[in-house]
């Protein structure tokens, strides 16, 4: 199984890399792709550029065993579309299971996405949830779930798509908002994120003329 985890990393930091790496550890994923989006279609541009996400993304995950950074996206013009790069996933890798990761957040906007409904042909959806999370109650999201719900993590590997699995981890109250806007101030960002991203932001001088 392979594992798929998107987003803008600007900049990427430990409430991405931890519940990330717990999902890997669970369900013994072979690989994990982080795959940086170029333009989000969800959320107003990147303050850094795609060089420096991308080079702030391998500072953080150095020689992590199974982590792989997959630079599709940044390849791609255009809204970077999760259904675009789940196709070409697809294509690329054959009938293999595929799993997103997605934070439960995300998820609940889910309706919102670019053919939404369709993804669910394309992979596994892994919600990275906190103990005792409350899940869609009705609506088309709570349709959604009760189709393809499964509490079985083993159910994802018997197939390439077409599951969602609710997995706990750790959600560590970290987001890249908070750390743009400590970093004008002068404020600390350690123990927020890797060392090594923390280095190039001083380095680059990153984030230091954005209230965002």
């Amino acid at each position: 199984m392979i594992g798929i985890l998107g987003g803008t990393f600007d900049p990427v930091h430990f409430g991405h890399l931890r519940p990330a790496l717990e999902v890997r550890e669970a369900l013994e994923l072979e690989e994990l792709r982080l795959i940086p989006s170029n333009v989000p279609p969800h959320r107003p541009g990147p303050a850094a550029s795609p060089t420096q996400r991308l080079a702030m993304l391998r500072a953080a995950v150095g020689d992590t065993p199974h982590f792989i950074i997959d630079e599709r996206e940044l390849e791609r013009e255009g809204p970077s579309y999760t259904i675009d790069t789940l196709e070409s996933l697809r294509q690329e890798l054959g009938s293999v299971s595929l799993c997103l990761l997605i934070g439960m957040d995300a998820f609940l906007d889910l309706p919102d996405w670019h053919r939404w409904e369709e993804l669910i042909e394309y992979c596994h959806m892994v919600v990275m949830t906190r103990p005792g999370a409350g899940l869609p109650g009705s609506g088309v999201l709570a349709e959604f779930v009760e189709r393809h719900r499964t509490g079985d993590s083993a159910m994802l590997a018997s197939r390439p798509a077409g599951h969602v699995l609710f997995q706990t981890v750790s959600l560590l109250e970290i987001s890249a908002t908070q750390i743009r806007q400590l970093l004008p101030a002068g404020d600390s960002v350690r123990f927020l994120l890797p060392d090594a991203v923390r280095e190039i932001i001083q380095t680059e001088r990153l984030y230091r003329g954005h209230d965002t």
